[in-house]
């Protein structure tokens, strides 16, 4: 059997003989692209870099990324889908060699030194082109070069083989999907890898970054600065090598499924319904893990990443009660996971107290919304009752609860729909469950459009408006450390095209003399027109130099340091302004209580 740590071994080896130099993944909170709440691939850390910016590892790297997504959240518990994932990755930065990327793509597949796959059992996917870009012939003729069948070969449309951000607008290009022929029979004379029957199975895709399209349905032109783009989902091609299409049979997740089986009432495979509860208990509590574990950790809320985390907590929790695990095993499966990543990923090693105790916090907190949901419930019932007591003469009042009440139950206090369902057959009662149905699908897609609408930024959106909000990051940091002293750092941040969000350590809320006597510090620096200089140097070089950086654990060997005159020197991935004249205009909009000890200022540039 393959295992995980294999397969990244294997990659970095064959990327670093081929001159790529491998660097450490970002934070699962996206720090230089707003329109995601979730690391959801391998780009969103290097977006400054895919725009233009030089990476101080070169124009050729390797990476491996956590990564969440949670568009498919419903499907987890089916044996493919995730919500948390590792992404292996490589980048050609400022250039497009497609012909040299796809030579190496099959030499990786199919090499005995490295995953050994028969080339007769790849097929692979090209862009059969339309009126926006042409169809990508120099890929097929690549593939077909490197050792590909004709046959094999198959050109798809725009919905399976092109890349480009939510609102179509922006760096675009084709892309090229590799899969492994299962052997099953072909579901018909046009079974290719768009088909859904199993046949083919993804394991790679290469991403070919060459355009950009100005206006939506406009004709696409070729990029100034290219990029190429790969990634390779490393449970999915873990399955696949193993010959298994559930990733549930593979490493940490089999051996956490195991372990609630040992454990649980309800026993694995038993049902399609336990088998649902355990898949979900694996995935949502890692999920919880690595955001909550993460550099730039953030805890459960109603709002942003806090309200996913905390859906991924009480959904473990719900499945937990569906198969009798007691809670308190949740602290022995959060250990499974850290002591599985904890090596690759020294942030959730760290904080593996910190984990267990909001993890733990939220499960309390759930309770207590679980209670107030049973009273909640009640009052649903009583109302039923008046309604029927005060009934117009031949009116029927049936014993039915409301689709919109179920899913008021469930949105407002975590009471699953299931829960409802089974109090009010116990009472009598039944449930309207297309009712609910309809209020949820409602719900989901209100999700998915402002889902849709945050992703349309991408990486136009965090060129000009976010770097010059990372400038004035540093220059505020500055301010701070004259007015309060070196012991200022910073403690997170969070930037957008339209505020910046900085928390800063100090014991006292700022003053509004205080606040008016930093605006005008940062005022000043910017009407100086002072040139902000970026240095690539070893990090161990930037900080004897003086450079201040926080997070120390996620800096690589080479790092990038901007300098701002003698107000300010910072490590940093920017992307930032050439010059603070760029920034107008600073002013302060909000200044709070973070946590204990920490302020948090809210900024915008005018």
């Amino acid at each position: 059997m393959r295992t995980e740590k294999e397969l990244k071994d294997l990659w970095f080896k064959f990327f670093s003989e081929h001159g790529f130099k491998r660097v450490d993944g970002g934070s699962i909170i996206p720090e230089n692209d707003p329109s995601v709440l979730f690391t959801t691939a391998g780009m969103h850390p290097l977006v400054p870099y895919l725009l233009g910016e030089k990476h101080p590892s070169g124009n050729k790297i390797c990476d491996v990324q956590r990564c969440i997504r949670t568009n498919d959240i419903d499907e987890v518990g089916d044996t493919a889908h995730l919500t948390f994932f590792e992404m292996l990755g490589n980048w050609y930065l400022g250039s497009c060699p497609k012909e040299e990327m796809i030579k190496l793509s099959y030499e990786f597949l199919t090499s005995k030194k490295y995953l050994g796959i028969p080339s007769e059992k790849l097929a692979v996917s090209v862009f059969e082109g339309d009126e926006i870009a042409p169809r990508d012939s120099e890929t097929a003729n690549a593939w077909e070069k490197a050792g590909i069948k004709k046959q094999n070969i198959f050109f798809q449309n725009k919905d399976e083989n092109w890349w480009a951000l939510g609102s179509g607008v922006g760096p675009c290009g084709p892309d090229s999907e590799m899969f492994i022929d299962t052997g099953k029979p072909k579901c018909g004379p046009n079974c290719s890898p768009a088909c859904s029957c199993g046949k083919y199975l993804e394991i790679w895709n290469d991403v070919f970054m060459q355009y950009k399209v100005t206006k939506p349905g406009e004709k696409a032109e070729r990029l100034a600065n290219p990029n190429i783009d790969t990634g390779m989902g490393l449970e999915r091609a873990i399955a696949v090598l193993n010959g298994v299409t559930n990733i549930y049979e593979t490493g940490i997740l089999k051996t956490v499924i195991d372990f609630i089986n040992s454990k649980a009432e309800v026993k694995y495979l038993s049902s399609e319904k336990a088998t649902r509860s355990y898949r979900i208990i694996t995935d949502h509590v890692r999920s919880a893990v690595f955001v909550l574990g993460d550099y730039r950790s953030v805890k459960p809320s109603n709002v942003g990443q806090g309200y996913v985390l905390r859906r991924f907590i009480r959904r473990a929790v719900n499945h937990a009660r569906n198969i009798g695990l007691d809670r308190k095993y949740f602290a022995d499966i959060i250990d499974l996971f850290v002591d599985k990543h904890g090596d690759d990923y020294a942030d959730i090693k760290a904080n593996r107290q910190q984990i267990k105790d909001a993890f733990d916090e939220e499960v309390e907190k759930f309770a207590k919304a679980l209670e107030d949901g049973h009273k909640e419930f009640e009052k649903v019932i009583a109302g039923i009752e008046r309604h029927k007591q005060f009934a117009k003469e031949g009116e029927v009042v049936e014993n039915i609860i409301s689709g919109k009440a179920c899913f008021r139950l469930y949105d407002t206090f975590g009471f699953p729909f299931e829960l409802t369902k089974e109090l009010a057959l116990e009472r009598g009662y039944n449930v309207d469950e297309e009712g609910y149905k309809k209020a949820y699908e409602e719900h989901q897609e209100k999700s998915r459009v402002a889902s849709a609408g945050q992703f349309k930024g991408g990486l136009a959106d965090t060129s000009q408006a976010s770097a010059r909000l990372h400038t004035a990051t540093h220059i505020m940091l500055a301010g701070l450390r004259k007015m309060f002293g070196d012991d200022v750092y910073q403690k997170g941040s969070n930037i957008t095209p339209e505020r910046l969000r900085f928390d800063f350590n100090l014991d006292h809320k700022m003053t509004e003399e205080e606040l008016k006597t930093l605006e005008n510090f940062v005022n000043d620096v910017i009407k100086q027109a002072i040139p902000v200089r970026c240095e690539v140097m070893s990090y161990d070089k930037a900080k004897k130099s003086g450079a201040l950086g926080v997070f120390t654990n996620k800096y690589g060997e080479e790092v990038k340091v901007y300098t701002i005159g003698n107000v300010s020197k910072e490590i940093c991935g920017g992307p930032h302004a050439q010059n603070t004249n760029e920034l107008h205009h600073f002013r302060i909009i909000k200044e709070e209580s973070s946590s204990s000890g920490v302020r948090r200022i809210k900024a915008v540039l005018e």
